[in-house]
């Protein structure tokens, strides 16, 4: 899969980030290309080459008509993006991007996401910015973003409420909203580093994390200031995905003389000693004999506690071992108070998917018990008031 790390060290915005994707080879041309359609005039990109410190870097420049920019509402904003041509998938990822600016905004300012005048970012630079931003990555085959953590920066900046500590307020909000990961910044760079819109690109459509990844193409997007003794850049590593799934070991044995009632028995036994999983198939074995396959899933560290097991408890003379993968996703188990008593279900969370939820069999059966009613119907609640709690 073709993935992309941004590497923050020096902050993130969404003109550095239109830099980085252009020099990274998501041409202008094309990109102007792409956002022609968005059907507002007063407006250009352009791109140069420029050094930030000893690094060179493409500058990305959003150049304005002379005529004053008017403010925006959301609502506003989401009916240029979508009267649009852009791809349906590009239309919904910057109209996501500026909800959550918006949602932010309206916690700083004690309003509502839809009153929110969103004065500079919503100025036509920024819809440019992060219309821009989605389409590059677009361009560029990008399936999954990452992010690093991002640094805090410091002083105070101007902004049109007037004079703002850095992080911006909204800009702290959406790192805050979405547990994004925070650096401290040196203490000689007294300046913004990650402005709202940088924020809000990134807490919508990056992980938080460094990726196991083969390195084909690092690019620079470089900031608006050129400081002395620093580069003022955003680093975006380009590449595929290296195959970083868990290792698991499949430990298996054949038996065909050993009493069926001891099955049960050494199925709790390998669960107590470390198994991910225990399984029974049923088999022809030699001289038309039917047996069982044991076989254990288990991580590679419990293989001789497993194998013990086995060979101590069951009839068999030896187990063998491979090495398996397996792709997982994140998961959790949520432990809430239902409608009908102490009640658990799994959480199993897909990218870009509502959460899936499976009540736990061992709970509801002890409600189902205490109340006497259908465990089909108690796990109809569980599943329904799991998933309004994930939702609130």
């Amino acid at each position: 899969m073709r993935i992309a790390y941004l590497d923050c060290f020096s902050g993130i915005s969404g003109d550095m980030l239109l830099g980085a994707l252009v020099d990274a080879g998501a041409g202008v041309d094309a990109l102007s290309s792409e956002l022609a359609s968005l059907a507002v005039d007063g407006w250009s990109l352009r791109a140069e080459r420029v050094m930030r410190g000893a690094i060179a870097c493409t500058l990305a420049r959003v150049e304005l008509a002379e005529a004053p920019q008017p403010h925006r509402s959301l609502p506003d904003v989401l009916a240029i993006i979508d009267r649009s041509s852009l791809p349906a998938t590009d239309r919904e990822r910057a109209s996501a991007i500026f909800r959550r600016l918006a949602e932010a905004e309206a916690r700083v300012h004690g309003s509502s996401p839809d009153e929110i005048n969103f004065h500079e970012v919503a100025a036509l630079d920024a819809i440019v910015d992060v219309c821009g931003a989605v389409a590059g990555l677009r361009l560029l085959g990008i399936e999954q973003l990452y992010c690093s953590p991002l640094p805090a920066g410091g002083g105070t900046a101007r902004a049109g409420h007037g004079e703002i500590p850095v992080p911006a307020p909204a800009t702290l909000e959406l790192m805050a909203g979405a547990g994004a990961p925070m650096a401290p910044s040196p203490s000689d760079r007294p300046m913004e580093m990650v402005t709202p819109t940088g924020a809000a690109i990134v807490t919508e459509l990056a992980r938080f994390e460094r990726p196991a990844m083969t390195v084909e193409r690092v690019a620079y997007g470089a900031g608006g200031r050129s400081p002395y003794g620093w580069s003022n850049a955003l680093r975006l590593w380009v590449g595929e995905t290296v195959d970083a799934r868990p290792t698991m070991l499949l430990v298996e044995t054949n038996i065909d003389d050993m009493n069926p009632e001891i099955y049960g028995y050494v199925q709790e036994k390998l669960f107590a000693a470390g198994a991910a999983d225990v399984w029974f198939q049923p088999v022809q074995m030699k001289k038309n004999r039917p047996g069982i396959i044991v076989s254990v899933l288990c991580p590679p560290e419990r293989e001789d506690a497993i194998a013990a097991v086995l060979l101590r408890e069951t009839s068999t003379l030896g187990v063998r071992v491979s090495t398996v993968s397996r792709h997982e996703v994140a998961r959790e188990v949520l432990e809430f108070e239902s409608t009908l008593g102490p009640a658990a279900a799994k959480v199993k969370r897909l990218l870009g998917e509502p959460p899936r939820v499976a009540p736990e069999y061992e709970a509801c059966r002890r409600i189902a018990e205490e109340r006497g009613m259908p465990l089909a119907e108690v796990y109809r609640v569980v599943e329904r008031e799991a998933l309004a709690r994930l939702e609130s």
